[in-house]
């Protein structure tokens, strides 16, 4: 199937494509070393975490990576951690999500595909009631996507933190929705708290210098095997635990 073009009055194309679509496992675990030679974050766990994600990633349940969200060096220095972390061996199997924008440009938009990209449109973007029939369609498709057995990874913020990186923002209520519509289709999905840090700033609005961006500090809190059963509890439950490891990326910068 040909990729459609990422426009909000063609999402149902959108999503159609990014329900089935599988990047290349070879190419992602290229990129993603690249992007760990590049990088070098540093890695710390919670008590007795790094154990427990290398027995959830073992046992291959489907898992939602949450993660905050500082600035455009993210995915690149997530990257980096996923191929320096016992994350490793799930490259090529998690869904991210990532704005529409970004599946714009040609180049841009295979580099996107080929790390598991599915496509946002953000009401802050194009407007809260323009954005809702596609913001349902992308949360089902992700829940079926963890039917399937792939994983997530999510900015839940959905939006830079440009006004203070020790306190996570506002998180929406769309990963509980997901989770919560993963559990309707017999999925019980676990969430992983990733905390990031680029140490202390003047100003967090600006971008983290390239040497910066290279030391990240990166925590990971253990897997929350069982969800609340609402999505608003979810969200909740989210939001809570990853302030826990950004206060642990924090710590350990």
């Amino acid at each position: 199937m040909q990729p459609p073009e990422v426009i909000l009055d063609n999402a149902d194309a959108v999503y159609d494509f990014y329900l089935d679509h599988r990047q290349n496992r070879w190419k992602a675990l290229a990129a993603y070393a690249m992007l760990g030679r590049r990088y070098h974050p540093r890695v710390s766990y919670a008590d007795g975490a790094r154990e427990q994600l290398r027995a959830l990633v073992r046992s291959g349940r489907p898992t939602i990576y949450s993660i905050n969200h500082l600035s455009q060096s993210d995915p690149y220095t997530v990257a980096a951690t996923a191929w320096r972390s016992p994350l490793r061996s799930t490259i090529g199997r998690v869904r991210v999500l990532a704005k529409d924008e970004l599946f714009i440009e040609a180049g841009q938009r295979r580099n996107v595909d080929m790390m598991g990209g599915i496509p946002v449109f953000r009401g802050k973007d194009h407007g809260i009631r323009a954005v809702n029939a596609a913001g349902q369609r992308m949360m089902d498709i992700c829940a079926q996507r963890l039917a399937r057995g792939d994983h997530l990874a999510i900015f839940p913020e959905g939006t830079c933190n440009e006004v203070d990186p020790t306190q996570v923002q506002a998180v929406g209520s769309g990963i509980g929705h997901i989770a919560f519509r993963a559990m309707k289709l017999g999925v019980s999905p676990a969430l992983v708290s990733i905390g990031l840090s680029y140490g202390p700033r003047a100003d967090p609005a600006i971008a983290p210098t390239k040497e910066e961006a290279k030391s990240a500090s990166f925590y990971f809190r253990p897997p929350i095997a069982e969800l609340p059963a609402k999505p608003g509890d979810i969200a909740r439950s989210a939001r809570d635990d990853l302030q826990l490891a950004l206060d642990g990326a924090i710590a350990n910068y």
